[in-house]
């Protein structure tokens, strides 16, 4: 008894290793993500195996049933539509409890969107957080925006759909307006893209684009360091600063600070009643 969690190209049909094909040719059953998509790859390669569906609206309901033909012998695939299952994509409860009925569990690897883009990225990718989709409520996406912001890690992975991009982009830029991006499209595939620079750069292009609106993206932001510790330095210190150097109001130094230092704007906003008194 055996459950293979296995890798599938995430858009070139070649970059499928040979391991793979092997063990998709030799399992009893192999467990999709959606049998349509999933049938052409297999008919490409010529896999026979008998495939069922197994996506996030039933996973919870058909685990049992699997685990119950892995305890019985059978080996069993496990894949998504493209790239890793697990990442983003239905697999973990099947995984946690095979792990807990002490069903072998191998990892067979290949493509992912998430290193692949971290390859032609041109960034330091010594630490890196992977945060997958970002909520499609307002006020959640903002309290997961801060978490990145307060992340250490360099760099930020966001996974992002054709329909939300400039929305998503628009959002983040309020977080991080400084920080260089790779926003990469339909990776290996015939029509890949590659977009480099800000935010504000990357948003100019795909508001003049008439393909922004086609294929999944990748987002990796690269989090501008902080030159300015705020335990060597206070809040009000750094917003006097910035009045100082561009003769703005303190509703504008406020933003400045926010802006340049990735610091929470309320905690800014909160230390500047402190200098009401100043500058009245």
């Amino acid at each position: 008894m055996a459950l293979y969690v296995v890798a599938t190209p995430i858009g070139n049909l070649d970059d499928f290793t040979k391991r793979s094909i092997d063990i998709l040719n030799k399992v009893d059953l192999i467990l999709c993500e959606d049998t349509r998509t999933s049938s052409v790859l297999l008919k490409h390669f010529n896999i026979n195996t008998k495939t069922i569906s197994y996506h996030k609206f039933n996973e919870k309901e058909k685990c049992n049933s699997i685990i119950k033909d892995l305890l019985s012998g059978k080996e069993i695939a496990l894949i998504s539509d493209a790239g890793c299952p697990c990442i983003s994509d239905p697999g973990s409860i099947l995984v946690n409890e095979a792990i807990k009925n002490n069903i072998d569990v191998y990892g067979i690897p290949g493509a992912s969107a998430v290193t692949t883009a971290i390859m032609v990225s041109g960034m330091d990718s010594k630490s890196f957080s992977f945060y997958g989709f970002l909520s499609r409520e307002n006020k959640k996406m903002e309290e997961e925006l801060e978490k990145i912001k307060s992340d250490s890690a360099n760099i930020a992975i966001i996974y992002e759909s054709p329909k939300r991009i400039i929305k998503t982009l628009n959002k983040i830029n309020e977080y991080f307006p400084n920080s260089n991006i790779l926003l990469a499209n339909e990776l290996t595939k015939k029509f890949e893209k590659k977009y480099y620079g800000t935010i504000t750069e990357v948003l100019e292009i795909l508001n003049n684009s008439d393909v922004a609106e086609l294929g999944e993206y990748v987002l990796l932001i690269e989090k501008e360091k902080q030159n300015i510790k705020k335990d060597n330095i206070s809040y009000e210190a750094l917003i006097v600063d910035e009045i100082i150097k561009n003769k703005c109001t303190v509703k504008d130094a406020i933003k400045l600070v926010s802006d340049k230092y990735h610091y929470n704007k309320n905690d800014i906003y909160k230390a500047s009643l402190n200098l009401k008194d100043i500058f009245k």
